[in-house]
């Protein structure tokens, strides 16, 4: 207990000490709205589906259940467009105009879930892209504003209609511009809809213009409830402050989730508020569950990566939300007095106005406290000593509970979220002894823990054996197991016009490119496996639905996936429907291994089998072998694929890999 105690020094100690009044008498400030994690932007929680219980459970709790984990009020996902939005494709309710399904994807479930262990999580939707058919043929989904302002609502409604969730906020974003006559149709389209109750972000993206533009556009400013900013790096604008709308950080964080990025976590949270008056933080991502050599890898709260194995890690980024998410709620306010410690690093204090006080206290240091974006600019921190006054309605409190956390960089030995010897106050002060490094909660409330389960199963690779046939009349996704769609949406299909074997199979249902913001491939493409795997043989029973022109191709060494999907490379077997096939060297088909007469032809199941080992190549068509040796200069790595020659409709069966 004395190594716990030394942190704090009761107020009497004569030691140089920097103070700061606590005092809800002067006012108060803004009202808190809650710190969240973004499922989607997208496809970021691909595998979490994927994980066996008890431990995609254990890893929901962790993230969701109060007064355990994270504790998160808030959750965002992607409403799907079916496009390339990071780190896959989410499917759609709507792929086609007279199309509505509102079991596609995950995020229902992951909702539902939220919900289930937090009644009062507050629910967020934003669409990053939207099917083709919104844009009327143009990569631009606001030239027809009432047709996305319906097809957004209609997702609103699904949700309610169908998996009884209630959506509480829905965003506006692209990253070319905003539309205020699409803005002021939805909110009409959703008062129409009875909808009143759902509140409108925007821009989602930059404080301007859209804080400008309300200034000068009092409807727009009327039908907006708060202004997003993403990655705003803890400061705002005079324009949003005079707008007196909420201010949230919409998307933030998107930083490796190792210690410098908890660090990254625990400056942003509190200096969100201190310096750009942001009363919440939701950061991208939730949980990083989808391929590590996808981009942006490990930027979640925790990480998730891979359900074959049921290993799991709880990040620091978890402990730094409970910090705050577990001693305080949406609803609270912030006091007036919050800011900046003389010696570096930030405080913030927040009130439930029944007598209930909350201080988070960070001294981050610049170098362990990057994040990805925006630059950071140099700044100091140093120990010091910091003494509280408690004022006002607090100035009676005599008790509180303390809770910290410590990044050791030198001893690689850190301390996340341990409960300290409570602090008693004579006369409603204390004092802090303040290292680098480190978060402190000082709290009236006593129902904080660090939820624990039994430590999960170790890491292990991607099994390099492995089979899928798809038979499953009642899959619980329209995901297959482990597939993560690049570009594209591959579903369960239930066949059963065909007699024969392939009842069930996996399709790629696009028939035209969505509108996104992130260029697509000009084909459709499905990695599956382990990024690390050389010499292996891909299988695949293929169908292709397209006369003449259709296409299909099973892949291995697949190098690249997410934004950067059209360049990627690896070793691509085409069979076409005007019976022909190729090999390429790149997902384009420009770099031609070989090719040649194939006999295949749409409307027949054909058998694809290819083996790579070290710089050769051999490809089969049911059984025979149609080319041997092509010689393979690189990648040297990569993932096993499927997919289609353009967004065209094919169906895959009885897929298997064998990996050396």
């Amino acid at each position: 207990m004395v190594a716990r105690t030394v942190l704090l020094l009761v107020h009497c100690l004569s030691v140089a000490s920097d103070r700061y009044v606590l005092d809800d008498k002067v006012g108060l400030g803004r009202e808190f709205d809650g710190i969240g994690g973004l499922s989607g932007g997208g496809a970021t929680s691909r595998l979490l589906v994927n994980y066996a219980e008890p431990y995609r459970s254990q890893i929901l709790d962790y993230l969701f259940k109060p007064n355990f984990g994270a504790s998160l009020h808030i959750l965002k996902v992607e409403i799907g467009g079916d496009a390339q939005t990071t780190d896959g494709t989410e499917p759609s309710h709507m792929h086609y105009e007279n199309d509505e399904n509102f079991f596609r994807g995950y995020e229902w479930w992951l909702m539902k879930e939220a919900k289930k262990r937090n009644p009062n999580i507050t629910l967020v939707g934003l669409p990053w892209a939207f099917p083709g058919w919104v844009g009327r043929g143009k990569n631009w989904p606001y030239d027809h504003p009432d047709i996305t302002a319906t097809y957004v609502v209609s997702w609103i409604i699904g949700a309610k209609q169908y998996h009884d969730l209630d959506i509480n906020y829905v965003g506006i974003w692209n990253e070319r511009s905003f539309d205020s006559k699409y803005i002021k149709l939805l909110r009409y389209t959703l008062d129409k809809s009875g909808l009143e109750r759902v509140r409108i972000i925007a821009s989602d993206n930059l404080w301007e213009p859209i804080s400008l533009c309300m200034r000068l556009d009092q409807e727009l400013e009327r039908v907006i409830d708060v202004i997003g900013a993403h990655y705003p790096g803890t400061t705002t604008v005079l324009e949003a402050l005079l707008t007196r709308k909420k201010l949230w950080s919409s998307e933030d964080y998107s930083t490796l989730n190792d210690e410098v990025g908890g660090g990254c976590w625990a400056r942003i949270l509190n200096q969100n508020y201190v310096n750009g008056f942001m009363t919440a933080t939701i950061s991208w991502n939730l949980v990083a569950s989808y391929y590590e050599d996808l981009p942006f890898a490990r930027d979640g709260l925790m990480t998730a990566q891979e359900p074959w194995s049921g290993s799991y890690v709880v990040e620091s980024p978890i402990w730094i939300s409970a910090h705050t998410t577990q001693f305080t709620q949406p609803g609270w306010t912030y006091l007036q007095t919050v800011g900046h410690l003389a010696q570096g690093g930030s405080y913030v204090a927040l009130t439930d106005g029944k007598g209930n006080l909350t201080v988070v206290i960070e001294t981050m240091t610049h170098d362990h406290s990057v994040c990805i974006r925006p630059p950071l600019l140099p700044f100091n921190v140093t120990s010091q000593n910091a003494t509280f006054q408690l004022k006002g309605s607090f100035a009676s409190i005599t008790l509180l509970q303390v809770w910290h956390s410590r990044f050791n960089f030198k001893t690689q030995k850190p301390t996340f979220f341990e409960k300290l010897s409570p602090l008693k106050l004579s006369d409603g002060s204390f004092t802090l002894s303040l290292g680098e490094d480190e978060v402190f909660t000082i709290t009236t409330l006593n129902s904080g823990q660090k939820g624990s389960f039994p430590d999960p199963p170790p890491s292990a690779p991607f099994p390099k054996i492995y089979k899928d046939d798809f038979n499953d009349a009642n899959p619980p996704f329209t995901e297959a197991p482990h597939f993560a769609d690049q570009t594209g949406v591959f579903e369960y299909y239930s066949n059963f016009t065909d007699p024969g074997p392939h009842v069930f199979t996996l399709r790629q249902v696009l028939t035209q490119r969505p509108v996104t913001w992130v260029v697509d491939a000009d084909q459709t493409i499905s990695v599956i496996g382990d990024y690390k795997w050389e010499n292996l043989t891909v299988s695949c029973d293929v169908f292709m639905e397209t006369v003449k022109t259709g296409g299909v191709f099973i892949a291995a060494r697949v190098d690249k996936g997410g934004q950067s999907v059209r360049s990627a490379k690896g070793v691509f077997y085409w069979v076409f429907a005007d019976g022909t096939y190729k090999v390429t060297n790149d997902l384009a088909g420009q770099t031609v291994l070989a090719e040649g007469l194939s006999g295949t032809r749409a409307f027949g199941w054909h058998t694809l089998t290819l083996t790579v080992k070290g710089q050769y190549a051999t490809g089969l068509l049911n059984g025979y072998t149609l080319w041997k040796n092509a010689v393979v200069l690189g990648p040297k790595n990569g993932w096993a694929a499927i997919g289609t020659k353009s967004f065209e409709l094919d169906q895959f069966d009885n897929f298997a890999v064998t990996a050396e």
